[in-house]
């Protein structure tokens, strides 16, 4: 994974991961990479400054990599268990979901869906939930 500063047209900027700097590129040509803050699809790499400490202004260190590792690791488990307990609708995701919309108990599902139809979703009143990391379909190696 690699960590991109960015900065959408209004000027916020924030912290994404992607696989590769292709993927990156090829996300934000499609116009999939949002600020998180404002929702701005005009996204462009942030001019990161390097962090340099001197004298009386300690630059405070990130995580370890051991620590990062781990992080990782815990985030991989939870999503493996909310995966486990919902059921794969690949690309039928939006049309599931909304089809679960009056259930009082709907199943829980996973599956894909674009950029635009995740928004439809929550406009509709539809509760989702992006998984952090990436999701391949079943018996296929993520």
């Amino acid at each position: 994974m690699i960590v991109f500063d960015l900065k959408c047209g209004t000027g916020q900027v924030f912290e994404a991961w992607f696989g590769s700097s292709a993927a990156y590129e090829a996300q934000r040509a499609a116009r999939q990479v949002e600020c998180p803050l404002c929702g701005d699809a005009e996204v462009a790499k942030a001019v990161m400054a390097p962090a340099v400490s001197g004298k009386g202004n300690r630059v405070p260190e990130g995580p370890t990599p051991a620590r990062m590792k781990a992080m990782m690791t815990m985030l991989a488990s939870k999503q493996a268990e909310l995966l486990a307990s919902s059921r794969w609708v690949g690309g039928a995701f939006a049309d599931r979901a909304r089809d679960a919309l009056g259930d009082e108990a709907p199943t829980p599902i996973h599956g894909q869906a674009s950029l635009a139809e995740a928004r439809a979703l929550v406009e509709d009143g539809v509760a989702v939930l992006p998984l952090p990391l990436p999701v391949t379909p079943p018996d296929t190696i993520n």
